[in-house]
């Protein structure tokens, strides 16, 4: 096990969540479960924790009751290597009633906080020209999902026509 390990709290979906989690990720699967038994506190034989591993990252969850919520002030950070990986997990990640946000964020249907970032990004905001980068971070600031080509146009000076 790794030595600090992502645990998230869901009201009675945890076991949803992680079923869509490993259905979008490579390698994603389940290592282990456990189910409440016959005397709860939740239902006989739904999930009460699990242990899941998304891209190698190991995540546990627990269905924990109402008592605590997700906030954005915590959130899942995706390294995209292309346009098509941002594109694929965008989409997968807001099936379902998801909600996007500003700059590459978005809140998925179970309410956890993901940034879908391309590397590409980085690259630009931290490049040798500084205006092309503030020129670049101005473009991100107004985007929802990230758009690489916009971005690197952006930090190229080239302007929409």
């Amino acid at each position: 096990m790794q030595k600090i390990t992502p645990f998230l709290w869901y009201n009675d979906n945890a076991e949803e969540a992680i079923r869509h989690y490993i259905s979008i990720f490579e390698g994603g699967r389940i290592v282990s479960e456990s189910r409440y038994g016959e005397h709860g506190p939740g239902p006989a034989g739904s999930l009460m924790s699990a242990t899941f591993e998304l891209e190698g990252q190991t995540f546990m969850a627990l269905n924990g009751g109402p008592l605590y919520a997700f906030t954005p002030a915590i959130s899942l950070y995706v390294d995209c290597q292309s346009q098509d990986e941002v594109d694929r997990l965008w989409e997968k990640l807001l099936e379902g009633g998801g909600e996007p946000s500003r700059c590459g964020w978005l809140t998925d249907r179970f309410g956890v906080s993901w940034q879908i970032i391309p590397r590409k990004l980085g690259q630009l905001l931290h490049g040798g020209d500084p205006a092309g980068s503030a020129r670049a971070m101005q473009a991100m600031l107004g985007m929802s999902k990230l758009d690489v080509a916009e971005l690197q146009r952006a930090y190229d000076g080239e302007t929409k026509e």
